[in-house]
């Protein structure tokens, strides 16, 4: 039986598709966006965040520390990443949750029984599952295995994808799918790269093969200052989602509410003095699109920071 790596499964979510819906979050993801509000999901190994603000301060987790890598007399942090080797006897010996493991593992059975915990109030509020990342792709078996499974019991599906993967792995998921959020973060191809350490080709290519299959993909775009948010970006971005069949478009406005997640994890954070977009801004974008669009019926909205 296949597992999955997961760090995060949010009840009562609101923002990843209708109704009220259970959002899992996969660990492990091929793009490194210098944005990311979700550090912990880059990594598919398990690691050890850190809680400043929850520290006394006590030391005994440097004590414990088989490899003498935490550091003393100040944050306790863990030193070098590299060396540990997750005993957890730095988590498992903190009486104040200051460390804690990011990520747990699962089987289809535990996570379909945790997803159907709250199958009521899908049903009531026409809701369901979102896999969401990190990119769920990248456990790809896995997350065929799941989405079968919630299909077969009732469930409404939906995935947020970076588009990054194997175009066959995508094709062979499509059944399990009701609705596909698509991420595109810029159309230019060197732009992309630099950004997210990765080029957008197999972005583009299987966005524009699903699109040949799947009438229900919402391309979403987050709107990051300076770097994506020209008008002639979103433009062309527009004229790809009618190309490609979309049946919608959702721009993000940038936050930086992950960026205190570092930090806990022992990175830096790139991108610490962006500020947020204005809304007047992100409304002469969603302006710029519609205008590519035309009278096609392919609506743009802005949405709330995630």
């Amino acid at each position: 039986m296949t597992k999955g790596t997961v760090f995060n499964i949010q009840k009562m979510s609101i923002h990843d598709g209708p109704g009220i819906r259970t959002t899992v979050f996969f660990k492990g993801c091929p793009l490194a966006c210098l944005w990311c509000s979700n550090p912990e999901s880059q990594r598919r190994d398990l690691e050890i965040a850190c809680f400043e603000n929850r520290c006394v301060k006590c030391g005994y987790c440097a004590e414990v520390c088989p490899k003498q890598i935490v550091e003393r007399g100040g944050s306790f942090e863990i030193l070098d990443r590299t060396q540990c080797d997750l005993c957890m006897k730095c988590v498992d010996e903190c009486c104040t949750n200051a460390k804690k493991l990011i990520g747990e593992e699962y089987d289809e059975e535990s996570l379909y029984a945790e997803i159907l915990k709250d199958k009521p109030f899908y049903d009531s509020s026409g809701g369901g599952v979102t896999f969401s990342g990190g990119e769920p792709f990248m456990q790809g078996e896995f997350l065929i295995s799941i989405l079968k499974r919630c299909k077969e019991g009732g469930v409404h599906t939906a995935i947020e994808t970076t588009g990054f993967t194997d175009t066959e792995l995508f094709l062979r998921a499509l059944p399990y799918l009701d609705l596909i959020y698509y991420d595109v973060k810029h159309m230019d191809e060197e732009t992309h790269r630099k950004v997210t350490g990765v080029s957008n080709e197999r972005i583009l290519a299987n966005l524009a093969e699903i699109g040949k299959k799947h009438d229900n993909i919402v391309i979403r775009i987050p709107v990051i200052p300076g770097i994506n948010d020209s008008e002639e970006n979103v433009r062309k971005t527009a004229a790809y989602a009618v190309k490609c069949g979309a049946a919608a478009v959702e721009l993000l406005p940038y936050h930086n509410l992950g960026e205190v997640k570092y930090g806990q994890l022992g990175r830096e954070y790139a991108l610490s003095q962006i500020q947020k977009p204005e809304h007047t801004h992100m409304e002469a974008l969603a302006e710029a699109m519609r205008s590519v669009i035309g009278d096609r019926d392919l609506p743009v909205s802005i949405m709330k920071s995630l």
